[in-house]
């Protein structure tokens, strides 16, 4: 398979600080909107990186201001990827309990791992558990 073309492309650093994400989230969410993808694909997308931020920031960080949070978005004309990357200790993807298994329902892990598998089309973790990667195709329409 061939490397997409890619139209438009960001790089950035920011802070472990609640709410340091909103500017790359809006300039991702404004470039779906300018490339004419659909809602239903701008709601994804946006879920699941605002999902990403926050475990990286939150969970991944720990809200440590020493460290920081790179976020690489690349989009072709059907393709957008997002890299999100901590400097955190990681964790290991398959150990996170289902919430919506019973005997886990009360339990707050486990949701926005659950949330970005279910709005993107391919969801990998690095061998560390540090660095997410995020895909999405864009829905054909007619």
């Amino acid at each position: 398979m061939s490397e997409p073309r890619w139209i438009w492309r960001c790089d950035h650093t920011i802070p472990s600080q609640a709410g340091a994400g909103r500017q790359v989230r809006q300039e991702v969410l404004g470039q779906l909107q300018r490339h004419h993808w659909v809602d239903h694909d701008i709601f994804s997308i946006h879920l699941a990186l605002e999902e990403a931020l926050v475990n990286a920031i939150k969970h991944g960080n720990g809200l440590d201001l020493a460290k920081q949070v790179r976020v690489s978005c690349r989009m072709s004309d059907d393709l957008v990827q997002i890299e999100i990357a901590d400097e955190g200790d990681g964790f290991d993807p398959t150990r996170v309990p289902d919430p919506t298994d019973n005997r886990h329902r009360e339990c707050p892990n486990g949701r926005g791992v659950m949330l970005m598998r279910s709005f993107m089309d391919r969801v990998e973790y690095n061998e560390r558990g540090n660095c997410v990667l995020l895909e999405k195709r864009r829905t054909k329409t007619e």
